[in-house]
């Protein structure tokens, strides 16, 4: 099969990181379901999520995009669910959510691995990817995939220039 190419005047590829290159977001959906578990005496999952997600969008301003963000959204919306009545040991347990999310291994997308070598010959190849800056720089590292960038930009929000 031969393989398509792309017009001779595309000398740089832009790349996502999260859910692109790698698994992310299913992360964060298993550990909004053991949230939903450990807050069910309070409040059934949906509206639970709504309200998770609307602290989110609250607090996105301050806390950024990432792991540490969410789960300070989690401890807030579950003090706020429970009016304050929440057990200090699910506090705990959200906090070790959370750095479980940040200590789970990177696990690259089908593909990515032979692809994007092959990619990295024809193109100049560049990383954009919104997050924490420690967060992105670990799993970059992890992924084994750091060396066939050419540039790599970490930002708070991406934008259209």
């Amino acid at each position: 099969m031969e393989r398509a190419s792309l017009p001779s005047s595309i000398k740089i590829l832009g790349l996502d990181a999260d859910d692109t290159l790698w698994q992310n977001e299913e992360f964060f959906r298993l550990t909004q379901d053991r949230f939903a578990d450990m807050l069910s005496a309070y409040m059934p999952p949906d509206p639970l999520h709504a309200e998770l997600l609307a602290a989110e969008r609250r607090n996105l301003g301050r806390y950024g995009y990432g792991i540490k963000g969410f789960m300070l959204s989690m401890v807030e919306t579950a003090i706020d669910v429970s009016k304050g009545q929440v057990p200090a040991h699910v506090i705990h347990d959200i906090l070790t959510m959370g750095r479980d999310m940040l200590n789970h291994p990177i696990h690259l997308l089908p593909g990515v691995a032979e692809c994007l070598p092959r990619l990295a010959q024809e193109y100049a190849l560049v990383l954009v990817t919104k997050g924490d800056l420690l967060h992105q720089e670990q799993k970059l590292a992890q992924s084994g995939l750091g060396d066939l960038f050419d540039d790599v930009h970490i930002v708070s929000e991406k934008h259209i220039t």
